[in-house]
C-alpha cells in the first residue's frame, strides 16, 4: 500500500478519496496536540451554553417539523440515540464495500474541520471502523438529499454504538460484537453527535467522487474506441485535425480530438475517399470532450463539498456562536450529477450510433454483415444480437438521465419543503455509468472484430494501428475473433470487469 491519507491535515481530493476506498492507500487521524485541541473545543463550547440553558436546535429540541419541542436535560443523551433508530428504514440494496469506505472516510473529513461539535472521541470510533474495515451495511434508499443523507448516515450511527450489522472479514455481523472482538465497547454519543453524523451529504458525496472518477476514465477510453472505429470504418481523419480544433477553441473539446488524433496512426495504409464521415464519428469530440470542459467545475463542487463543514447546527469556537443553516442541502452535488449523467449517457449514445454503422453492410465500407468472420454468413449473425443489447443499455442510460433535482417533494409536515435529491442523482449516475461500460465493452468487442477482419483482408497493415494497437492487443490476449456464432457474454462480462478495473489503455 503506497501512501496515506490523513485526515485533519490533508485535504481530501477526488483521486485519493477513490484511492483510499479502494485500499491502495492507507488512511490515517491526524492525532496533534492542535488538531485534537481544535476538535475538543466544539463540545467544550456546546457544554458552556447548555449551561446557560440557550437552545440548540437537536439537543435541546426535538427533529426537524418537531423542533419546537423542548427535550429535558435528562434526555439529552437520550434523543442522538432515537435519532439513529428511527431513522433506520433504508430499503433497497446495500452500498458495495468501496462506496462505504468513501462515506465514511467523506464523513470523518467534514466533522474533521471543527464545526460539528463532537469529540476527539467520535472521530476515533469512525477512524477505528475504516482502520479496522468494518463496514456498516448501509441501503442505499431513503434519502431525499437534505436534510443530507439521514437515513442511510444513521446505519453509520447505529454501528458506532452497537446496534447495526456491519460487514467484517466478508462475514455478516452484529457491530457490537466485532467491537468487542477487538477489545473496544459500543460508543457513547455526546447530544449532538448523532446529529452530526447523519445531518450532513457525506453518502451522495462519496457516490459522486467515485462516479466522477469512473466517468472519467469512460470518457478517455470512449475516445480511444473512436480512433479504432474510424480506422475501422475507414474514416477520414482530418476530422480529428488540430487545426480544426483551434477554429472553435473549446478546450475539452479540443483535448477530446487530440486523444482521437493520438490514437490514430500518422497516415493510414487505406485510402479515405470519404469527405465527411457521419456525426457519431465525425462529432465524437464535440461529444465527449463536453466532459473535459465541465470537468473542473464539477471536480470543485464534489471537492469542496466534502472539505466543508455541511451539517447543521455549526458550532464555531472562534466565534463562540451555533449558526442555524441549511449547509447539509446537497443542491451542488445534484446538479453535478445530473449534468455527467447527462454527459456519459450521450457517450454510451455516441457509442451506440459507432456501433450500428459497424455492424451494417450499408455503411460499414466493405466489412461484412454484422461483423461475422464466416465464411457461412446465412448462417451466421456475429454482432446482430450485441448491437440490440447495446441499444437497449443505451436507451436505459438515457432514461436514466432525466434531471433528479426537478423531482424534488416537500417531505417531513413541510420544513424540508425543498429537498435536493442529489442521493439519488449520484445513483443513477452511477447506473448510467454501468450501463455505459457496458456499451463500451461491448464497443472494445466489436472495434477489435473489425479492425481483426481489415487486417486478414489486407486493407490494414500490421503497425497501422498507431496507439490504438495497445488497446487491441489487450483485448487480443482475452477475446478470440468471432467466427462461427457463439455466445459473447462471458467475452462481455470480461471486457466489463477489465473497464471497472482500468486496465485498458486510454
Amino acid at each position: 500500500m503506497k501512501g496515506v491519507l490523513e485526515i485533519g491535515r490533508d485535504k481530501l481530493t477526488i483521486e485519493n478519496l477513490v484511492a483510499a476506498a479502494k485500499k491502495q492507500i492507507g488512511v490515517k487521524l491526524c492525532d496533534s496536540p492542535e488538531f485534537t485541541a481544535k476538535i475538543q473545543a466544539g463540545p467544550a463550547l456546546i457544554n458552556d451554553i447548555l449551561k446557560k440553558h440557550v437552545e440548540i436546535y437537536g439537543v435541546t429540541t426535538g427533529y426537524g417539523d418537531s423542533c419546537t419541542e423542548q427535550v429535558n436535560p435528562e434526555n439529552y443523551y437520550k434523543l442522538p440515540i432515537n435519532l439513529t433508530r428511527f431513522h433506520g428504514c433504508g430499503m433497497g440494496d446495500y452500498f458495495d464495500d468501496e462506496t462505504v469506505r468513501a462515506l465514511m472516510i467523506v464523513r470523518l473529513n467534514t466533522l474533521a474541520q471543527g464545526f460539528s461539535g463532537v469529540s476527539m472521541g467520535l472521530l476515533q470510533i469512525i477512524y477505528f471502523f475504516i482502520e479496522h474495515d468494518i463496514l456498516p451495511l448501509v441501503p442505499q434508499e431513503g434519502s431525499v438529499g437534505a436534510s443530507g443523507d439521514l437515513t442511510p448516515l444513521s446505519y453509520l450511527a447505529r454501528a458506532l454504538i452497537g446496534e447495526q450489522q456491519v460487514m467484517y472479514k466478508n462475514t455478516i455481523r452484529q457491530s457490537a460484537d466485532v467491537l468487542a472482538e477487538l477489545g473496544r465497547q459500543p460508543y457513547q454519543f455526546l447530544p449532538k453527535e448523532a446529529l452530526a453524523i447523519m445531518n450532513g451529504t457525506a453518502v451522495m458525496n462519496a457516490v459522486a467522487a467515485l462516479a466522477f472518477s469512473q466517468a472519467e476514465y469512460l470518457a478517455n477510453l470512449a475516445c480511444c474506441i473512436t480512433a479504432m472505429n474510424s480506422l475501422a470504418l475507414k474514416g477520414n481523419t482530418n476530422h480529428f485535425h488540430k487545426r480544426l480544433f483551434e477554429l472553435k477553441p473549446h478546450p475539452g473539446q479540443a483535448l477530446a480530438a487530440e486523444k482521437i488524433r493520438t490514437a490514430l496512426p500518422c497516415s493510414p495504409s487505406y485510402d479515405s475517399r470519404r469527405i465527411q464521415d457521419s456525426y457519431s464519428i465525425r462529432c465524437a469530440p464535440h461529444v465527449i470532450g463536453l466532459f473535459y470542459d465541465v470537468s473542473s467545475t464539477m471536480r470543485n463542487f464534489i471537492e469542496t463539498e466534502m472539505n466543508s463543514a455541511n451539517d447543521n447546527p455549526l458550532i464555531d469556537p472562534a466565534t463562540e456562536s451555533v449558526y442555524h443553516g441549511g449547509h447539509f442541502y446537497g443542491g451542488h452535488i445534484c446538479f453535478t450529477m445530473d449534468s455527467l449523467k447527462n454527459i456519459v449517457a450521450n457517450i454510451a449514445d455516441l457509442l451506440d450510433r459507432q456501433l450500428a454503422l459497424l455492424v451494417d453492410n450499408k455503411f460499414n465500407r466493405g466489412l461484412p454483415p454484422n461483423l461475422t468472420g464466416s465464411q457461412n454468413i446465412s448462417c451466421n449473425h456475429g454482432f446482430k444480437a450485441v448491437q440490440i443489447a447495446v441499444s437497449a443499455w443505451t436507451a436505459e442510460a438515457l432514461k436514466n438521465s432525466l434531471p433528479m433535482s426537478i423531482f424534488s417533494r416537500s417531505t417531513e409536515c413541510h420544513n424540508q419543503d425543498k429537498v435536493s435529491m442529489g442521493t439519488i442523482a449520484a445513483r443513477d449516475c452511477q447506473r448510467i455509468n454501468k450501463l455505459t461500460a457496458q456499451v463500451l465493452a461491448a464497443s472494445l468487442l466489436a472495434a477489435f472484430q473489425a479492425l481483426n477482419i481489415r487486417l486478414k483482408k489486407s486493407e490494414l497493415k500490421p503497425g497501422d494501428l498507431g496507439q490504438a494497437e495497445k488497446t487491441y492487443n489487450e483485448i487480443a490476449g482475452f477475446f478470440k475473433p468471432l467466427e462461427d456464432d457463439r455466445p459473447l457474454e462471458e467475452d462481455l462480462r470480461k471486457a466489463l470487469k477489465l473497464i471497472e478495473e482500468r486496465i485498458f489503455t486510454v
